[in-house]
């Protein structure tokens, strides 16, 4: 489809992201919210920003990247509408990206490809917070239990029921056993955050607030589940 803006993508605002370390996507979120309507913003990143194209669509941007050279993409970003939109993005987005360009770009695209195969493929057959809740369940089996707490925080924003997380925390001490489960799930960051959910649901906190709360604590800056240099 014809862009009619790309005529003027010279005059965007330059962000290059590559020099940033840890949560660059929340960076990109401040600067982008400061681009006045029928303006725009050229993200720099050595991958393609797969990730942050539906951020970006949420706050009233289209797009359009620009492969300059291997390890090299220039997204441009062009807001046609101001759209306060928070209650949509997905929680938690993966941040980790730019440490595999670091070991090699052809990686870093392998990495995000691969991973827009899997959470952004059209019409899926699984729905996604079912999606979710699998990878969660596996990330469980395997001892991940930070990459657990952040698929649990995802699910439940999108529409994931108190009841539903009862029945897989039930098969979580059935699969892996009670000893497992209390040794090594009982204190984790995973339970607290289930906890967590029951315990403000109770108190007639609405599904957004909640999820505010649960990014809040078990997001970037939290050690159990964050990514931080």
């Amino acid at each position: 489809m014809d862009k009619e803006w790309l005529k003027h993508k010279n005059e965007f605002v330059e962000f290059d992201v590559r020099v940033l370390k840890g949560n660059f996507l929340l960076a990109i979120i401040k600067k982008a919210k400061t681009i006045p309507k029928n303006q725009g913003i050229t993200i720099i990143q050595n991958f393609e920003p797969i990730p942050l194209y539906d951020t970006m669509k949420n706050l009233g941007f289209e797009h359009y990247t620009d492969k300059k050279a291997e390890g090299l993409y220039y997204a441009y970003f062009f807001r046609s509408e101001v759209i306060e939109a928070d209650d949509k993005e997905l929680p938690l987005k993966p941040i980790v990206m730019p440490r595999y360009a670091d070991i090699d770009t052809q990686i870093a695209d392998l990495a995000v490809h691969f991973w827009d195969n899997i959470w952004n493929k059209q019409q899926p057959a699984i729905e996604l917070k079912i999606k979710f809740l699998l990878s969660m369940s596996n990330a469980v089996g395997s001892g991940r239990i930070r990459q657990s707490t952040r698929e649990l925080i995802k699910a439940y924003h999108l529409g994931v029921t108190i009841e539903q997380l009862d029945e897989l925390f039930s098969l979580f001490i059935w699969n892996q056993g009670i000893g497992y489960f209390s040794s090594e799930i009982a204190n984790s960051s995973l339970f607290k955050a289930y906890l967590l959910i029951k315990d403000l649901e109770k108190k007639g906190v609405n599904r957004s607030e909640i999820v505010s709360v649960l990014t809040e604590k078990f997001g970037e800056k939290n050690p159990e589940t964050g990514f931080t240099n």
